[in-house]
């Protein structure tokens, strides 16, 4: 699984991106971790969110 998501990570954002500073990057990189992990459905988590599979996982 770490793989799918440094692979999209790098392909979504590192690839499509450019900073000015770390600050900059950093924030950047924190609202695409929040987005990948809380939008559409996934199909290795049989249709659930990332997160959704996660609280399940804890729970």
């Amino acid at each position: 699984m770490d793989f799918v998501y440094n692979s999209r990570f790098r392909d979504e954002f590192l690839n499509t991106e450019l900073f000015a500073t770390v600050a900059e990057a950093q924030g950047l990189a924190d609202r695409w971790r929040w987005e990948y992990n809380t939008r559409g459905p996934n199909s290795v988590l049989q249709g659930r969110r990332t997160l959704e599979a996660a609280q399940a996982a804890a729970a």
